[in-house]
């Protein structure tokens, strides 16, 4: 048996890409007062995808839920803490990297100047309608990033701070 992710256990298949998966990743999208989302610039010493764009987060450990892991990674990264429970947005597998990844949503009142960069080479809010604007992202970042702006969850969160 292989633990796949928290509080749901499976019995992977040989062959399939469940027996595959090396890595569950717990990710944040965090929306400030101004609607804008927390993006991280990795830095050229990244295990994975050094040099792109991003979100702030990281590895789940056995023994946490994703929530947990998220909250740990946005501290450990950025110094912030979000202002309530994250929720779950969205979860991904990709397959051809053996990774699960978990997208979870809340708001700060943190501003720009309240960021401590804890990892990566930058951590910036940026408009919500500029996230897409050129940069290269880790893998399937970018289909979260299109969803999000448009979803209620973004919207709710957006007002909340205002």
């Amino acid at each position: 048996m292989r633990r796949s992710s928290p509080g749901r256990t499976t019995v992977a298949r040989p062959g399939t890409w469940a027996d595959r998966l090396r890595f569950v990743a717990a990710g944040v999208l965090l929306v400030d007062p101004a609607g804008r989302l927390l993006l991280q610039l990795r830095d050229g010493h990244a295990a994975y995808h050094p040099n792109v764009w991003g979100l702030p987060g990281g590895q789940w450990e056995p023994g946490e839920t994703v929530a947990e892991a998220a909250v740990w990674e946005l501290y450990e990264e950025t110094g912030l803490s979000p202002d309530g429970e994250l929720r779950l947005f969205a979860r991904q597998e990709l397959p051809e990297l053996g990774w699960v990844k978990h997208y979870s949503c809340g708001a700060t009142r943190a501003r720009q100047e309240d960021v401590v960069l804890g990892e990566g080479a930058a951590m910036l809010f940026v408009p919500a309608g500029e996230v897409l604007d050129g940069r290269p992202y880790t893998p399937g970042t970018v289909a979260v990033l299109t969803r999000f702006p448009a979803s209620p969850e973004y919207a709710g969160l957006a007002t909340a701070g205002r």
